[in-house]
C-alpha cells in the first residue's frame, strides 16, 4: 500500500519535518513453527510484514490488515510480543520520521503466501534457525515473538 492519504494530508501541512507514527509489525508463524517474511521492493531486504496504524485503528487489526495486503495470507494476533522505537529514518525524498514499533505475535489461518502488492518483491516461509539477513529490528520482533513464555517485551530507557 502507497503512503496512507492521512499521511500525505500532515506532510501537506508540515513538509519533511519529522512525524512520530505508531506502527506495527506482524510476526507471523504456521503450525510448523515456520515464520512468514517478505522481501521489500525498496530496499530488497527480508522483513516481517509491517505497516502503519491508520487513524483509529486498533494495532492488532493493523497486523492482520499488512499481513494480508503484503501476503495474502490470514493470520490473527495471539498476543502482544513487545514495543518499542525505532531510530529515526529519513525517506529518499526527505520525509523524516520515526516510529513507536508495535510488535504483535500472529498465527496463521489460510491463505496462500504470495506477493500480494507492490511494496514486496518475494513472499516466503523460513525455518526460525535458517532466516535470510534482516534488519536488526525486525530480528528483534522474531525474538519477542518467539518468546516460549509469551512475555511482553520492551527497551528499557538506558539513561
Amino acid at each position: 500500500m502507497p503512503t496512507p492519504d492521512f499521511i500525505l494530508t500532515l506532510r501537506d501541512m508540515i513538509g519533511v519535518h519529522p512525524l512520530w507514527l505508531p506502527g506495527v509489525k506482524a510476526v507471523v508463524t504456521d503450525d510448523g513453527g515456520r515464520l512468514l517474511l517478505v522481501r521489500r521492493a525498496d530496499t530488497g531486504r527480508w522483513t516481517v510484514p509491517a505497516g502503519i496504524v491508520e487513524p483509529g485503528e486498533e494495532p492488532a487489526a493493523t497486523a492482520v490488515r499488512e499481513v494480508f495486503e503484503e501476503t495474502g495470507v490470514h493470520v490473527a494476533v495471539t498476543h502482544v510480543a513487545g514495543v518499542g522505537t525505532t531510530a529515526p529514518v529519513i525517506y529518499p525524498n526527505g520525509d523524516h520520521a520515526q516510529y513507536l514499533d508495535v510488535v504483535m505475535a500472529c498465527a496463521y489461518l489460510n491463505g496462500e503466501a504470495r506477493v500480494n502488492d507492490d511494496e514486496n518483491l518475494e513472499v516466503a516461509w523460513f525455518d526460525a534457525s535458517e532466516l535470510p539477513d534482516m534488519p536488526p529490528l525486525h530480528r528483534r520482533a522474531i525474538e519477542w515473538a518467539l518468546d516460549p513464555e509469551r512475555r511482553a517485551h520492551f527497551v528499557a530507557d538506558s539513561a
